[in-house]
């Protein structure tokens, strides 16, 4: 443990938005000496241990960085890299066609991992959906005690003195709640821009992961400026009158079999 983990034990903590949690009163080790967790007095709600990561010294406070926010940071990094390895793995098959069967196999490899994000994305939104009702059910107990104590002066029950006292806290913990819903709205919809950006698909995701599976062999051809409704990826389904092999890429399936291909492979993958 250096220097610097030692020396905020004894400060008192806030979260991002200045609300005050508690104080730092030890932590918890690993073998190593590494910090594994922080053990914060929060006062009536007793003793909490915090993961070390979610801590930050800053001047004399140690800074609390809430779950949410780390686990949202890291899917926008991770989402947004994945995005832009697709696109430019799409732009070195569009510039030289002899690269298509080595980019094949690092296809798959993020069509996987956006699947893997897909799911990680649901519940992050699903967390931040809930603290917003968190917050909002803040804010209706905050106010409807800054409206009685308005109440109460009115009444001659306390004192002007005491009522300004009430109005200037509950109006810096309204700003802090205000906040904090405030990045979290921006970061749902820096999510919601990833997954526009992110070419919607019409199969389940177990076809997905197959379509990601198949060799794409053969000369790749665009489609005709008519077509503007996109071919969802997968098998072909039986045709009566199959086209001659000079006008459509040929696949093999899983299965062994040749199949015909209704787009090319640029759209596959941006799929």
């Amino acid at each position: 443990m250096s220097k610097e983990d030692v020396e905020f034990i004894g400060k008192q903590v806030k979260d991002m938005y200045g609300t005050y949690i508690g104080k730092v009163i030890g932590t918890i080790t690993d073998i190593d000496g590494s910090v594994q967790t922080v053990g914060v007095d929060c006062g009536s709600e007793g003793l909490k241990q915090v993961p070390f990561e979610q801590l930050v010294v800053q001047g004399q406070y140690v800074i609390f960085i809430p779950r949410w926010r780390l686990d949202a940071q890291r899917l926008l990094r991770e989402k947004g890299l994945t995005l832009r390895r697709i696109r430019a793995l799409m732009d070195i098959v569009s510039e030289n066609d002899d690269m298509k069967e080595d980019a094949e196999l690092i296809h798959e490899k993020y069509k996987m991992k956006l699947l893997t994000l897909d799911e990680t994305e649901r519940k992050i939104r699903e967390r931040l959906d809930q603290r917003l009702a968190e917050l909002d059910s803040q804010l209706k107990s905050i106010r409807m005690l800054r409206f009685d104590a308005k109440l109460q002066n009115k009444s001659n029950e306390i004192s002007d003195v005491k009522y300004e006292s009430v109005k200037t806290h509950t109006v810096e913990i309204i700003e802090h709640i205000e906040h904090e819903k405030a990045e979290i709205v921006n970061i749902q919809r820096r999510i919601n821009d990833l997954s526009v950006e992110n070419v919607e698909r019409a199969e389940s995701p177990k076809q997905d992961v197959h379509s990601a599976a198949v060799s794409y062999l053969g000369k790749v051809e665009t489609d005709s400026p008519q077509t503007k409704t996109p071919v969802a990826v997968g098998v072909a389904v039986g045709n009566n009158n199959p086209p001659t092999p000079a006008s459509r890429p040929v696949a093999v399936g899983a299965d062994g079999e040749e199949e015909t291909q209704d787009s090319d492979w640029l759209r596959r993958i941006s799929s």
